[in-house]
């Protein structure tokens, strides 16, 4: 009797690595990036964030590479080395208020959206691109899972779409889950509820697209923590709060829930740091008088709406 041969890949690998075939540009190393990102990302995240052991040692390697390119930079006379990029170019998150990050849960056909650096203004990964969008995964979140005291529950990171979701199940079958887009729909309110903020991810190694929705926090994402330092890895939803001084009591409910620490109590009324307001309408969502609403503000970019941009391709 024949033996069938033993595949050391996996399906979802191999169609990680034919899709990746598809786009110009990408590198080997891009690749090897985006893999070891999907296949360990416990490991990724949690040395990223500074609570891994290996944290040190990489830190050293990230410096002596750092000061590398910029030896090279001194070296060329030049502002920019072909072919490097910094964290934050590579790796971002686009804020999506409740409504915006159901509408990404719940297409029903498959879509390419390409060059959104109006919505997402990075220099690379701005694509939205769903193939099979009704395949979504619910996985543990890598942020909450490298913290001791973590925000519960862990399994609030939605994956979208192929080659992504079957790629997470495959590799994480402990830590993820198939999921229908009604419950990718009640996570997103449950995690609404909690105070927590949906941001759509993408990132160049993971095919230069959307990937990923996350439910974040304050105290556990490594992204918010990163943006809370300086590094822009997350832009604005394209909306900002605002407060309606007949309505509102005082009552300081809304801070209790604005993850980036835009609100705070002036006199008798809650006021909003419009220059870190990030428009995530959690403060609108916890107002029990109904003071505080969205307003769009072009300076916050364009939203990322996701049936607006579908009718707008078709028109």
């Amino acid at each position: 009797m024949s033996r069938k041969p033993f595949n050391i890949i996996l399906p979802s690998t191999r169609a990680f690595i034919s899709e990746a075939k598809k786009i110009p540009g990408y590198r080997l190393f891009d690749f090897m990036h985006g893999y070891v990102y999907a296949r360990w990302p416990y490991l990724y995240i949690s040395i990223g964030k500074g609570e891994h052991p290996l944290f040190p040692i990489f830190a050293k390697i990230g410096t002596l590479f750092n000061q590398y390119i910029l030896s090279l930079l001194n070296s060329n006379g030049k502002d920019e080395i072909p072919g490097t990029e910094i964290f934050a170019d590579s790796y971002h998150g686009k804020v999506v208020p409740l409504e915006a990050a159901k509408q990404l849960v719940s297409v029903q056909e498959e879509i390419r959206l390409e060059n959104l650096e109006q919505i997402v203004p990075y220099n690379k990964a701005r694509d939205i691109v769903l193939t099979n969008p009704g395949h979504i995964v619910a996985l543990e979140c890598p942020c909450r899972a490298a913290k001791e005291e973590a925000c519960q529950p862990l399994d609030v990171c939605l994956i979208v779409g192929e080659p992504f979701a079957s790629f997470v199940v495959e590799h994480h079958p402990q830590r993820s889950r198939w999921i229908h887009s009604d419950e990718a729909v009640e996570i997103l309110r449950a995690e609404e509820e909690r105070g927590h903020v949906h941001h759509a991810f993408f990132k160049d190694a993971m095919l230069g697209r959307f990937y990923a929705i996350c439910n974040c926090c304050a105290c556990c994402c490594g992204a918010m923590a990163a943006h809370g330092r300086g590094t822009p890895m997350l832009a604005a939803s394209g909306y900002i709060s605002q407060v309606d001084e007949d309505l509102c009591i005082g009552c300081g409910d809304c801070l209790e829930y604005c993850q980036f620490f835009a609100l705070s109590l002036d006199g008798y009324y809650a006021s909003i740091d419009r220059s870190i307001c990030m428009g995530c309408g959690n403060c609108v969502s916890h107002c029990k008088e109904g003071a505080v609403s969205l307003l769009r503000d072009p300076a916050k970019g364009e939203p990322l709406e996701i049936m607006q941009l579908i009718e707008a391709a078709v028109e």
